[in-house]
């Protein structure tokens, strides 16, 4: 069984926000697969959705817990299903790296990012799969990291930031029909 997580906060005053991205994928994958999976239920302190990619099971969850407390939800449904962590992919903002960049990594540090810190640190492990969405621009440079992840992309990067989401939703049925090791190769 796998799990994929996408990180972002509830609720439609965030739902454009550059730290919605992780949300925006897995929504994005959930539809582009809606004929294999269920739909959105509460569970676990999170949006839940279940199915199945050829013979294996893939459960996806949104934390609704706000994105510095997502290793709680996350948490839940590991215990709850007995996943390994490898076994976990986490679909997160980077504002390190550039918007349209994507960066697919085994295992490492969360990187200043609070949600990845909550889950690594409730988990107990950094050793979690995830894959990262750049969403870097030059107003991050006249902004505190904390007020730039909140905000909205401007009108000349949705373009751009549609076509990262595309790329973001292959990789991960790279992922999992090919395997990490294939879709990093493509994706770094």
């Amino acid at each position: 069984m796998k799990l994929i997580v996408g990180l972002g906060n509830p609720g439609t005053k965030y739902e454009s926000t550059r730290h919605n991205v992780g949300f925006r994928v897995v929504r994005a994958w959930h539809a582009m697969h809606a004929l294999d999976f269920d739909g959105w239920k509460n569970k676990f302190q999170g949006l839940v959705s279940e199915g199945r990619i050829g013979n294996e099971k893939i459960a996806l969850l949104l934390p609704q817990t706000y994105m510095n407390e997502s290793g709680r939800a996350v948490r839940e449904a590991v215990d709850f299903w007995k996943i390994e962590p490898t076994d976990i992919i986490l679909v997160s903002d980077d504002f390190s790296l550039p918007l349209g960049k994507l960066r697919l990594r085994r295992e490492g540090s969360a990187g200043g990012h609070n949600g990845l810190k909550s889950i690594f640190v409730l988990l107990g492990t950094e050793e979690i799969p995830r894959l990262r969405l750049g969403i870097g621009n030059e107003l991050l440079e006249h902004l505190p990291a904390e007020k730039f992840v909140l905000e909205p992309f401007a009108e000349n990067e949705l373009e751009p930031l549609i076509a990262t989401l595309r790329s973001a939703v292959e990789a991960l049925n790279i992922i999992l029909m090919e395997g990490l090791e294939e879709a990093m190769n493509r994706y770094n």
